[in-house]
């Protein structure tokens, strides 16, 4: 299954009731992500522009986006950003495609202002 990445915050009110009631956040993240057929891989917090990270399987970009969706309805998040995951072997083939795809960089502005081909 592909993997993603979400990075996100929690808002200052999602900090305050965890810190007068912590709980286990990763757990309930992973709950949902199996109700969707997913895996959670890893949840991490951060300090930064974060303030956490998880990385998860599910089936495909739709699944990933509604996941991500589910997620943000309580209201609890903030600048949360979702993006594929690749690994190694399949970015490798990403490299083997191009490879045999040829593509011309935009050629230079002749004397004329004529630009190439996009």
């Amino acid at each position: 299954m592909p993997l993603y990445m979400t990075q996100f915050s929690y808002t200052t009110e999602a900090w305050a009731r965890l810190a007068r009631n912590p709980q286990d956040r990763a757990a309930v993240f992973g709950e949902l992500l199996e109700r969707a057929g997913g895996k959670l891989v890893n949840f991490y917090y951060s300090y930064g522009e974060h303030d956490g990270v998880v990385i998860f399987e599910v089936a495909d970009e739709s699944v990933a986006y509604g996941v991500t969706v589910a997620a943000i309805t309580p209201g609890h998040l903030t600048d949360v950003r979702t993006i594929r995951l690749f690994t190694t072997e399949e970015t490798m083939q990403v490299l083997r495609t191009a490879g045999a795809l040829p593509y011309q960089a935009p050629m230079p502005r002749s004397p004329l202002g004529a630009v190439g081909p996009g």
